[in-house]
């Protein structure tokens, strides 16, 4: 029996999603861009999860669109057309409440480097690498990397990622700031979900609400940023009471305390 191209776990209300197509290096094939999306759409009306992993089976992340199926050898999605651009596993990704935390555990390449950059935070393993082939394969672009990658690493460099084609290895990547961590393989899954349950033990509902602040105010020029982040904050407070701020603080200092001793 075929296993499914997208495997699901969840514990503990944090769900780890991976790209299953090992043999194609996970490959996004229209069947796994379908079931992507569809997984990410379902993952962010879903109440019993709080944060999201994403990872891949193997030894890629994803090696981007499968360009077999869309130049008619393997299938009959056509480069471009409105069905391989309606197939929108990132759109599905960035919808999400819940914040995700990519777990790169391999090569992520042109379409799959833009899936990456969809996750709110990439920590690397020490096999990963990045490559945005876009200019050698003579496709633009459809899933926001030439308006994300420059504002993470800076226009030069990325510049000289997407004009070259060039792999960028996960040190590099570490010391330009696209990921935040680099661990050895067999570290980067308990990594990346001590981290998820580090954001669970935040305040309920404060994850949520702060990731979208963030994403709100990345958006818009920094002085309408300031203004938003005054409103939501003054609109949040309204209904935060004396007793629940002191009882988080005593929380953040037994904390503290559990951390220092570790």
């Amino acid at each position: 029996m075929t296993e499914p191209v997208v495997l699901v776990e969840t514990v503990d209300r944090i769900a780890t999603v991976t790209l299953n197509r090992p043999a194609k290096m996970n490959a996004l094939s229209s069947e796994l861009r379908t079931l992507g999306a569809e997984t990410f759409h379902r993952l962010k009306d879903d109440p019993g999860v709080d944060v999201i992993i994403l990872t891949g089976a193997g030894r890629a992340f994803t090696a981007g669109l499968d360009l077999k199926e869309l130049g008619g050898e393997e299938g009959s999605v056509a480069a471009g057309s409105s069905t391989a651009l309606d197939l929108d596993i990132v759109g599905a990704m960035l919808a999400c409440p819940q914040p995700i935390i990519g777990a790169i555990n391999g090569v992520a390449v042109t379409g799959g480097f833009e899936v990456a950059l969809a996750c709110d935070i990439l920590v690397a393993s020490t096999e990963a690498r990045f490559a945005d082939t876009h200019a050698r394969v003579g496709v633009m672009p459809g899933w926001g990397l030439s308006i994300r990658l420059p504002r993470l690493i800076g226009v030069s460099r990325a510049k000289e990622l997407s004009l070259t084609g060039n792999y960028l290895d996960a040190e590099q990547a570490e010391r330009w700031g696209l990921v935040n961590h680099v661990l050895p393989p067999d570290e980067l899954l308990p990594f990346c979900r001590k981290m998820a349950e580090d954001m669970r033990s935040c305040a309920p509902g404060m994850v949520r609400s702060y990731k979208r602040m963030i994403d709100e105010g990345y958006a818009i020029p920094f002085g309408e940023a300031l203004q938003r982040e005054i409103e939501v904050s003054r609109a949040h407070m309204r209904g935060v009471t004396p007793e629940q701020v002191a009882e988080r603080r005593r929380g953040i200092q037994d904390r503290g305390r559990s951390q220092a001793t570790s």
